[in-house]
């Protein structure tokens, strides 16, 4: 049994090491009761600026402790608490990511009529990125679980917050069904690992695992696979992928992409450093791997494997732009996985820079799309894929960045999910991995085929506008073949039987001046639509700023990254601490 470390009071310095949680705790504080203060008449997008505020202010609060600290590793209340540079790294992601997606929140929570208090839209984000900070500097079981419940709790919460919304409660009902299964299956698996050790410090359960392996050998093996199984609901990889699509559907557009973002990021971080902090070297010499890590970290691929292969073939047939990208992200929380599975090889323990090197390329494309759709769900009036039908002559800068992102997404040159692809196909193949290398390669390639669908959409299709209608003439039985999308409903369809019916009804008379005119009645019903029905979708893109903003970082730096990867690969490799606590 371990000698138990004792808990130390926290000093003045130490409160200063956790002052971005503690502000950030006091500032969530302030906002609920400001929002309780101010009258109805005032926009609550005033919460929002003061949300992204508080992020800022703790972003900067850790970029200076990483600059001053010289890669050192803090230790408080007894362990429980680390911070070192792997941790710092994750926490300026989980909070640069949060800030742009307040700031999705602020170009799109006043246009939708079923959130009804939007200042819970913006100031509960700051509990949840409180969490997944906490996950990040997690040292014992017990803060590692405290974090995550408060991550999962709050999201509950903003899944739910388009109270007028059917699908929006349904979501947030299945969330919490599937998130109190994920958390009874991580605390079972870690009381197992408690019974055999004693302790729930991650450095003592990594020193005292290789002699606990002859006498408790199932036991551990059981509450390794009950914490796989948690978190691999947690970060919805396949099988346990299914509710994430119902989920990412009825959640509020940027509140998706703050799960497919912040929350699965978390969560595989922690997998990150749990599995180095307790399997890795459980050997009793030492200085191999054991066979507890070799044939845990192959669960680990084997799940990873599932994720992509079944990501990528379930999208192929799949409309709704929301569960395509839930999708997306069961495909990338397997290639997230692949550099925390390959670490069963002894030689090769230089995955970090891969994993975290991805993990930013996800979040810049996850979120640049996401914030495409934002705007293009509300211009079409729904998720569909047909929405983009056009979208290149509606808006064609906005065309050309979902086309980098959905190029990032599939791994192709250009963009920060090749390199980020490359990296870890390069590690695996180092480990000598291969089966997982082929896996990684053939789910990529399948991947091409809905993605460049959604391509053909954009530049391929008859947009909702004017110069649209005319081409719909000829191209509507088309805008239905092929990759299986249609566009029933919309003006652009409207307009095109319109004008084909009243091609019938003048045949035998002057059919090109009757069809002219036909054409013309329908345009001039098109161009009504247009001024009266934006809530309704009208087809029109509207860019709020915000939300233009977003798009722009997020594409500009995919593309830089896409370009000259290097100086971002030396900062982390530069910069991280290995995640092992010290014995």
């Amino acid at each position: 049994m371990p000698e138990q470390t004792l808990f130390q009071p926290l000093t003045w310095s130490d409160l200063l090491v956790m002052a971005p949680e503690l502000a950030l705790g006091a500032w969530f504080v302030l906002l609920v009761v400001l929002e309780l203060l101010l009258p109805r008449a005032v926009s609550r997008n005033w919460i929002g600026g003061l949300t992204l505020t508080g992020l800022l202010g703790a972003f900067t609060l850790i970029l200076l402790r990483m600059l001053e600290s010289n890669g050192e590793v803090i230790s408080l209340l007894g362990d429980s608490y680390r911070v070192d540079d792997f941790a710092s790294m994750l926490k300026l992601l989980f909070l640069a990511a949060t800030a742009l997606i307040v700031l999705l929140g602020l170009g799109t929570v006043r246009y939708d009529r079923a959130v009804t208090d939007k200042g819970e839209y913006f100031y509960l984000l700051l509990p949840a990125v409180i969490g997944a900070m906490t996950m990040a500097s997690s040292g014992n079981l017990v803060t590692l679980y405290i974090g995550l419940e408060l991550l999962s709790i709050t999201s509950y919460v903003l899944v739910g917050l388009r109270r007028k919304s059917s699908l929006s409660a349904e979501a947030a009902f299945k969330y919490v069904i599937t998130g109190g299964l994920s958390s009874a299956f991580i605390l079972f698996g870690m009381s197992y690992l408690y019974g055999v050790i004693g302790s729930v410090q991650l450095a003592e359960i990594n020193a005292a695992l290789p002699g606990a392996l002859e006498q408790y050998e199932a036991l551990i093996y059981t509450g390794f696979l009950m914490m796989i199984i948690g978190f691999a609901i947690k970060i919805a990889a396949a099988p346990f992928h299914a509710w994430s699509l119902d989920v990412y559907q009825g959640a509020p557009t940027p509140i998706a992409a703050f799960l497919a973002v912040v929350s699965k990021g978390a969560a595989l971080a922690i997998v990150f450093r749990m599995m180095f902090a307790t399997a890795l070297f459980a050997s009793p010499d030492r200085t191999s791997i054991s066979s507890v890590s070799d044939e845990v970290f192959f669960i680990v691929l084997l799940v990873a494997a599932a994720s992509m292969l079944y990501g990528t073939l379930a999208a192929l047939r799949q409309l709704n732009v929301k569960r395509l990208l839930a999708l997306s992200g069961v495909a990338n929380a397997g290639y997230l996985l692949v550099p925390i599975g390959v670490s069963f090889t002894i030689g090769h323990l230089n995955n970090m820079s891969e994993f975290l090197f991805y993990l930013i390329a996800y979040l810049l494309m996850t979120i640049g799309a996401f914030g495409i759709h934002t705007v293009v769900s509300r211009a079409a009036g729904h998720d569909e894929l047909s929405g983009y039908a056009g979208m290149y002559y509606r808006s064609p800068w906005l065309a050309l960045s979902m086309i980098l992102f959905v190029l990032s997404l599939a791994g192709l040159p250009l963009s920060a999910g090749f390199f980020g692809k490359l990296f870890i196909v390069l590690g695996a193949e180092r480990a000598q991995a291969y089966w997982i290398v082929a896996v990684m390669v053939l789910s990529s390639v399948i991947s091409y085929y809905f993605y460049f669908g959604l391509v053909r959409q954009m530049f391929m299709r008859s947009s909702n506008g004017l110069s649209g209608a005319s081409h719909s003439l000829d191209n509507d039985e088309d805008a239905e073949e092929g990759y299986g999308f249609r566009t029933s409903g919309t003006s652009q369809t409207l307009a095109a039987q319109e004008a084909k019916a009243g091609h019938i009804e003048t045949a035998g008379s002057s059919e090109q001046a009757d069809e002219e005119s036909v054409v013309q009645s329908a345009e001039a019903k098109m161009e009504n639509s247009l001024s009266s029905s934006l809530e309704q979708g009208d087809g029109v893109i509207r860019i709020p700023w915000p939300t233009g903003i977003v798009i722009a970082l997020c594409a500009i730096l995919t593309l830089a990254l896409g370009i000259v990867p290097g100086p971002l690969v030396d900062i982390i490799q530069q910069l991280f601490s290995f995640p092992l606590p010290s014995h």
